[in-house]
């Protein structure tokens, strides 16, 4: 099992992904002889996962019954353990994107948190490209590297305990794509420079105050960084339902045939129409993504 190929069955060993609905899934680190609890009762794994081909339907001890699927990286952000805030997916598209990222980049991101953000990064530029990821907290990178060796991508990432704002990123000249998510990115806009490539990339930083953007944007004005944006990408679900509304009433037909004295009108039939409606609630603010290019030197 992989995070950035997919198998077809399940094997001892593997993360899986257990969906018991659209709001509610966990993963599982599959082991022969174990148990799962769910509220639908127990999976079982050597007897319902080993073996079983992800996307299987499994039926528990209750009599209920859930999907095992293949773990990726956006099943992963909705169940990973927080060790940190995280960053979902909604703003992960946005950086893989501006960032460029395509199979064989080689980026550099600091810090690594709880790694979500990290296996996009990774599903991104592999086969061939790598990642190089600082975290500042000892524990917090040891556990990263066990879970990348655990979902099978450890040969794409380096991972590094150190100050990325004094030591930097422990590489130069190698990256395609920095991204920086530390409460003080402009002292790490030197070191971010450095170790990118000569013919230029992207960078992006996160950063939830807009005290935080002014200070980094200054700092890659000074580092001779062009195309300074900063954007925040909110999203917004529709839901869609069906509505049931009458015909307008637009008068007489003026060159309809006009009906006798005393003719019943026939009550109009309400249509059915498909609306969407916005929600009532939504989430708000979660960071400001600043992007800026490396030109070529």
């Amino acid at each position: 099992m992989s995070f950035v190929e997919y198998s077809d069955l399940i094997r001892d060993g593997d993360v899986a992904i257990v969906y018991l609905g659209h709001e509610s899934m966990m993963h599982v680190k599959v082991k022969q002889g174990a148990q799962t609890q769910t509220r639908y009762g127990v999976i079982r794994h050597s007897s319902d996962l080993i073996g079983r081909r992800y996307g299987s339907k499994v039926t528990c001890s209750k009599g209920g019954w859930v999907y095992v699927l293949h773990p990726t990286p956006e099943l992963w952000t909705v169940t990973l353990p927080h060790r940190t805030q995280i960053l979902y997916t909604t703003d992960i598209a946005t950086i893989t994107m501006m960032l460029e990222l395509k199979p064989g980049s080689v980026v550099c991101e600091s810090g690594t948190g709880s790694g979500s953000l990290s296996h996009a990064i990774l599903r991104s530029v592999a086969p061939t490209g790598h990642l190089h990821t600082v975290e500042f907290h000892q524990q917090r990178a040891e556990k990263a590297a066990e879970e990348f060796k655990e979902h099978g991508v450890d040969g794409l990432v380096t991972v590094r305990n150190q100050d990325v704002c004094k030591d930097g990123f422990g590489v130069s000249g190698v990256a395609d794509a920095v991204f920086l998510d530390i409460p003080s990115p402009w002292e790490a806009v030197g070191h971010a420079k450095a170790a990118m490539k000569r013919h230029g990339g992207r960078v992006c930083s996160f950063s939830p105050c807009i005290e935080q953007v002014q200070r980094t944007c200054e700092a890659l004005a000074e580092e001779g960084f062009e195309e300074i944006s900063t954007l925040e990408v909110l999203l917004r679900v529709h839901d869609v339902r069906t509505v049931y509304l009458p015909l307008p009433d637009f008068g007489t037909d003026l060159f309809a045939q006009t009906r006798a004295d005393g003719a019943e009108t026939k009550p109009q039939t309400p249509v059915a129409l498909k609306t969407t409606t916005p929600p009532r609630e939504m989430q708000g603010h979660t960071g400001y993504l600043t992007f800026a290019t490396k030109p070529r030197t």
